[in-house]
């Protein structure tokens, strides 16, 4: 493999994911590249999906966000052919351990496991 390889529209996914991230957090691109360690030209070809992230940045980026790393891939089809309900079943997966993963209190967690626990689906 040559490391020529042009971005996909994985890419482009996983970049806007950054930039709104980013948003969210209320930062600038200066001031979440000065986080990252990373020139903030290089962040903007990030989430712009002109340059392919790289897994390791992948990781420190979703440790700076506090999400999992396959929150940053939320919205890639990566697997043809699943039904809607499939596809909003996994989102919504994303979505509750992104919540969980951002709790900062014992207390808070505990709460929402209680709560998940509740709402289980028994069938």
């Amino acid at each position: 493999m040559n490391g020529d390889r042009q971005p996909v529209e994985a890419d482009m996914v996983v970049g806007a994911n950054i930039r709104r991230l980013r948003r969210e957090l209320g930062l600038t691109l200066q001031e979440f590249a000065c986080r990252l360690d990373i020139r903030h030209q290089q962040l903007q070809k990030y989430e712009t999906g002109s340059n392919r992230v790289s897994a390791g940045v992948l990781y420190v980026m979703a440790r700076a966000f506090s999400v999992p790393v396959d929150a940053l891939f939320e919205g890639v089809d990566d697997t043809p052919g699943l039904d809607e309900p499939t596809k909003a079943l996994k989102l919504a997966r994303i979505k509750c351990r992104m919540l969980v993963d951002r709790a900062s209190c014992a207390t808070v967690l505990t709460s929402m496991a209680k709560v998940l626990g509740a709402m289980q689906d028994t069938d």
